[in-house]
């Protein structure tokens, strides 16, 4: 396993959608297995594989605690087929590092997808796990969290990451 360079914005892949997996091979399950330990050494509660530069749609996801056994979910081609409710919190991004934000999602969902191992599975999730779900499904369909807020909100984004870009060349 390895840990693969997460790719920031404004990347151009982050904003493109993926593609749908069609072979559970083995390559699949290096990618799978890599994006896992990714995503703990980032570390962070969700990775999509768009996020480590592949195009494809793919996501791992894991919203236990340090002190909790890890809850690994791996979705394959997922799909938001119910929404329910209405919440904001705080999210952040691993390809926006240091940027966190209110984003309004719906508060329960429940997705369809395949496990690893192309068996198909159904996922209901509340809280900190609709969310998780809902972030990751975006970036499979090239949507960033900057993409969920205000307009206003978004240009402060805008302004604050040109002033940073240009502070790093000095």
């Amino acid at each position: 396993m390895s840990v693969l360079e997460i790719k920031k914005y404004p990347e151009k892949i982050l904003r493109e959608k993926t593609a749908p997996v069609n072979e559970f091979d083995s390559g699949l399950q290096r990618l799978i297995d890599d994006m896992t330990e990714t995503m703990y050494a980032a570390p962070g509660v969700g990775l999509a594989a768009n996020q480590v530069g592949v195009s494809k749609q793919v996501s791992v996801i894991d919203v236990s605690t340090r002190e909790e056994q890890s809850s690994l979910i791996v979705l394959v081609n997922p799909e938001i087929i119910h929404k329910e409710g209405e919440c904001s919190s705080e999210e952040g991004c691993l390809s926006i590092p240091e940027y966190t934000t209110i984003v309004k999602r719906a508060e329960k969902v429940k997705v369809k997808a395949f496990n690893r191992h192309g068996e198909p599975v159904e996922i209901e999730g509340d809280g900190l796990l609709a969310r998780a779900l809902q972030h990751e499904i975006d970036h499979l369909n090239g949507f960033l969290l900057i993409d969920r807020i205000g307009r206003i909100k978004k240009e402060f984004f805008k302004k604050r990451y040109a002033r940073e870009k240009a502070l790093s060349r000095k």
